[in-house]
């Protein structure tokens, strides 16, 4: 059942109309140009590190299938670009591969095909007993344990009992030795849980928030009455305001992933202080055609990035972070009342 669930959720994302109708929250962001960069482009270095992994690019193939035989295909396309350009990749829940050993080999293809990548592993909050195997499957660098009430309850056969999520990530976050980070699946992370989070031990956030891939969305196509999955579309935190407001309660590396798709948005993204962003809709449309394609979207993102960095006089991804930002428009609006003030982020030296 699992499996064919899989199926249908790429069949989905591939060809219907699955994004949130509401924006990502970057359009009120906005760099201050510099007609002064003093930055020569070819110097301009883009690598990061992520809880201790180095990175050539601050770009993370977000999770986004395995668990069946159709996916192995889309996983190794992506698994030999990262491999290729020295940036992360996460896979999606590793649940199917664990209890289902016919279809482990959609998984193991990404370790596989990036022997010396940076992998992301992934399971369900309450998955405990699913850590060590998930871990070992795939000799994973980071464990990501997903949040998705909003899909469950949509899901026509969902898990609506969230109880007891707190206690065992904070089990989890206890019993491995690699980081862990808490994603949620495109509604957004809201600054009481990510305090919550930081607190029970997780070591970093991935915010997934409104503007990108709707889980609810992808859910109504396959339930029987369609009307919850519509209600609830567009419901969630958007990306920058998501992504401001962990950053504002936390002192975790936060990745800023939901909707953000080219250089400039990530660019606007790490300026606010991310660490690094995610992307996974559009990889997942062309991971059908092969590797070399999806090496040069990464490609053109990092040149995107690398131009937006030369515009604001940012030689390197430090330096982006203490850049001016202008915050207009009802996401500075949301903030206000959130009570965070975006005129900080105006006046930095």
């Amino acid at each position: 059942m699992i499996s064919d669930r899989k199926l249908q959720h790429l069949e989905i994302c591939k060809n219907y109309d699955v994004e949130h109708h509401i924006s990502t929250g970057f359009e009120d962001i906005n760099l201050v140009h510099r007609s002064l960069p003093e930055v020569d482009f070819e110097e301009i270095d883009t690598s990061i590190e992520l809880l201790g992994k180095k990175l050539d690019s601050p770009l993370i193939i977000s999770a986004i299938t395995g668990g069946h035989p159709e996916s192995k295909r889309i996983n190794e396309n992506l698994a030999i670009a990262t491999e290729n350009t020295s940036i992360a990749m996460g896979v999606g829940s590793q649940r199917a591969g664990i209890s289902n050993p016919e279809l482990k080999d959609t998984f193991t293809i990404v370790r596989e095909s990036a022997p010396h990548a940076v992998i992301i592993g992934n399971i369900g909050a309450p998955q405990v007993e699913y850590a060590p195997k998930a871990i070992e499957m795939l000799d994973t660098d980071m464990l990501a344990i997903h949040l998705n009430p909003l899909q469950e309850i949509i899901q026509p056969e969902g898990d609506i009992n969230a109880k007891g999520y707190i206690e065992d990530i904070k089990e989890i976050c206890d019993s491995t030795d690699i980081p862990i980070i808490a994603k949620e699946t495109g509604a957004g992370i809201s600054r009481e849980d990510a305090r919550i989070l930081e607190k029970i031990g997780v070591d970093a956030i991935d915010i997934q928030g409104v503007g990108g891939t709707s889980w609810a969305a992808v859910e109504t196509y396959r339930a029987d009455n369609p009307h919850l999955g519509n209600l609830f579309w567009n419901w969630g935190i958007t990306t920058a305001v998501s992504t401001i407001g962990v950053l504002e309660s936390t002192n975790l590396p936060v990745i800023s992933s939901g909707g953000i798709r080219n250089g400039l948005e990530a660019a606007k993204a790490i300026a606010l202080g991310a660490d690094c962003v995610g992307m996974a809709l559009p990889f997942l449309k062309h991971a059908y055609i092969g590797h070399t394609y999806i090496e040069e979207k990464i490609n053109q993102f990092t040149r995107e990035l690398k131009t937006a960095m030369f515009l604001v006089g940012a030689s390197n991804i430090d330096e982006l972070k203490q850049k001016k930002l202008i915050i207009t428009g009802k996401t500075r609006e949301i903030l206000n009342e959130l009570e965070i003030d975006t005129k900080k982020y105006a006046r930095r030296i």
